[in-house]
């Protein structure tokens, strides 16, 4: 199996994971919240344990790192080379809303780059996927041919996608300072597949994101030709650290644009990312 196939095998159990979360999407569901206060719902629960089986089918023996199960400790995980980080149902708070905009994230990690990354939209019926070095697609409905993702040229006036539900007053002052600009509010990882597919431009998040929220969007994203940089200029990595916070970053179409510049930061590239 090569890693296209391996991509498109994941995006397959990613649809088979979506399906489950409509089943509990269309009915009555009730809420719990977690010592971090962020909800939880039986979609979350079942679209793990089809993720899991899946994943243990095409690739036995590599580790899962998952939002919803124990995560390893850090004197093991830091041993892992290869392993799959998931969120079964990120934009959760959105799913308790009912607005659609939540997705299935599935990433293969590799030496602390996410090298295969699936996102897949349940309510539209979007599902992009990427692996490193090979590109991006998406495929907008289970019955369409897949398209290849390219970002767009930096417009004069850019789109900014934007969280629907986690934005901040610090993102807003930072962001006014692009000058004149368009907004689009969405959740999960929405706002990197619309940076991906030529229709948005930026998405600075200010605050904490976990590591499963971000990897399977930025090999996409990276694969279609934007990048995912922390607010020192550098690629975001997995797995370095006992904690799997992401620091602040920003999520960019078009990486020949100073967007760091232009926000009033100075890029401090480290040794490991040159």
């Amino acid at each position: 199996m090569t890693d296209l196939d391996l991509a498109r095998a994941v995006g397959a159990c990613a649809r088979d994971a979506g399906k489950a979360i409509l089943e509990i999407y269309a009915g009555s569901f009730s809420v719990q919240h977690k010592a971090d206060t962020s909800p939880l719902t039986a979609a979350d629960l079942a679209a793990q344990r089809i993720l899991l089986h899946g994943l243990a089918r095409l690739a036995p023996g590599v580790p899962v790192l998952s939002e919803e199960a124990a995560a390893a400790p850090w004197p093991q995980r830091q041993t892992w080379s290869r392993y799959w980080l998931v969120d079964p149902l990120d934009g959760t708070r959105e799913f308790v809303k009912r607005n659609g905009e939540f997705t299935v994230n599935v990433a293969l990690i590799e030496d602390h780059r996410s090298v295969l990354g699936v996102v897949h939209a349940p309510v539209s019926g979007e599902l992009a996927w990427a692996v490193a070095g090979e590109g991006a697609w998406l495929q907008d409905t289970p019955t369409q041919m897949p398209r290849p993702l390219r970002v767009r040229a930096a417009p004069v006036r850019p789109l900014l996608a934007c969280s629907r539900s986690h934005g901040s007053a610090e993102e807003q002052q930072m962001l006014a300072r692009l000058g004149p600009h368009q907004r689009l509010e969405l959740g999960s990882s929405l706002k990197f597949l619309r940076l991906a597919d030529g229709s948005a431009d930026v998405y600075l998040r200010i605050g904490p994101t976990s590591e499963w929220d971000t990897a399977a969007a930025q090999c996409i994203l990276e694969q279609a030709g934007g990048a995912v940089l922390d607010l020192r200029g550098n690629a975001l990595g997995y797995n370095r650290k006992d904690s799997l916070l992401n620091p602040s970053f920003i999520a960019v179409a078009d990486p020949a644009r100073d967007w760091l510049g232009q926000l009033g930061l100075t890029p401090e590239r480290t040794d490991h990312d040159r």
